[in-house]
């Protein structure tokens, strides 16, 4: 039996361990066959469990990190493969928050020193 992927999406965790479990066994049964000059239907289940095993942990894992990003939507602090895939260049630019910043120096300065307008005769 071929293992779907959108059937997987629909189970709970448990019943994912459970199927996780259940394939793993059917596989070490399998290799115990190959060993022992079993049917050759059985050598071309193999690829196919191993591929189920497969698509059961990558759906176990996608389900976690959802829960996760679920859990760390709006938190200041994101674990570090929650966050932003970008350039490095660009995770170390100052943040817009950071760019509208205007030191107290400068704020002085601006007041003392406002800028200029000139009645410019047309």
């Amino acid at each position: 039996m071929k293992v779907k992927t959108h059937e997987l999406r629909t189970k709970s965790k448990d019943e994912l361990l459970k199927q996780l479990e259940d394939l793993k066994k059917e596989l070490a049964q399998l290799r115990v066959a190959k060993e022992t000059a079993g049917a050759a239907s059985k050598l071309c289940k193999i690829k196919m469990v191993r591929r189920g095993v497969a698509r059961v942990l990558t759906v176990l894992n996608q389900k976690e990190k959802q829960a996760l990003r679920k859990l760390y939507k709006n938190k200041k602090w994101k674990p570090l493969d929650l966050r932003k895939k970008t350039t490095r260049a660009a995770r170390r630019n100052l943040n817009i928050h950071e760019r509208r910043i205007k030191l107290k120096k400068t704020v002085k300065k601006r007041a003392l020193y406002p800028k200029r307008k000139y009645a410019v005769k047309a």
